[in-house]
């Protein structure tokens, strides 16, 4: 795989797997305050709707030049945003429908042989935001019967993860379930995002290249997963397993990241 206008190209064939939902950025203008009750009145002037989630990890390796397969809910989980233009602040969010029904148990298991639509991935990408597609068990299943599987899981943490190939999970869900794991048993595999200080990896940080205009974080952690993944096995092919690999996917995934941050809304490289 090799490096054409800022974009990673190759044939890596991931398979994904997670919730998804519909982002919809309403943007308008506020000049005034609803005579009714103390709140701001939006006038919209666009609106934007895309795949978030597990379509949004998605969209962002097909731009970086993967051949990607994705499994996720057939029913819609909806996130509307309203958003004041001049300040690029959010006025109001309303999720819709925020849960959806669980894969099928036979999915799962076309899956583990690699039979799935005739799909032979070199990957497992699991982005899991716990709306129900997925369970724990689900996961484990996985994650113990397939090769080269990365996490992004917003779910409390346990023995369940110690088999994966690699974790990313951000800063504020690791605080809130650290307690659950063994860290000796996770530390060679766990990336934890920490927003606008970068990322942890071992006992490193690694600081976000410097940024001029940040409009939008939403969906960065999604291309930061998106890259670090295809970086990784891009590396690992050429030139085999080496740690060296995980500070290169680090890397390339922030510079993805700060790429989406000076977009409005949910978007990709």
């Amino acid at each position: 795989m090799n490096l054409k206008n800022g974009r990673l190209v190759g044939v890596s064939k991931i398979l994904i797997i997670g919730d998804s939902c519909t982002d919809v950025f309403v943007y308008g203008t506020c000049n005034r305050i609803c005579p009714e009750a103390p709140v701001p009145i939006l006038n919209p002037i666009k609106t934007t709707t895309n795949g978030g989630m597990a379509k949004n990890v998605s969209k962002n390796l097909n731009k970086m030049g993967a051949e990607v397969k994705i499994v996720t809910n057939l029913n819609d989980i909806k996130k509307i945003r309203y958003v004041d233009e001049k300040t690029n602040s959010i006025m109001l969010r309303i999720d819709e429908n925020d849960s959806t029904n669980r894969v099928p148990s036979d999915v799962i298991l076309k899956i583990q042989n690699n039979t799935y639509e005739n799909f032979n991935f070199d990957a497992l990408v699991v982005s899991d935001y716990c709306k129900g597609f997925l369970n724990k068990t689900d996961i484990q299943f996985l994650i113990e019967h397939n090769d080269n599987v990365f996490l992004d899981t917003k779910r409390k943490l346990g023995n369940w993860v110690y088999n994966v190939n690699y974790l990313k999970i951000n800063e504020k869900e690791y605080e809130k379930t650290k307690d659950y794991i063994d860290y000796d048993k996770l530390k060679n595999k766990l990336i934890i995002t920490k927003g606008s200080k970068g990322c942890q990896y071992l006992d490193k940080i690694y600081p976000v290249p410097t940024v001029e205009s940040i409009k939008d974080y939403s969906g960065a952690g999604d291309t930061f997963f998106a890259g670090f993944v295809l970086n990784f096995l891009e590396k690992m092919y050429e030139k085999g397993y080496n740690k060296k690999n995980v500070k290169s996917a680090i890397n390339y995934a922030q510079e993805c990241a700060t790429i989406v941050v000076q977009k409005h809304g949910v978007a990709t490289i």
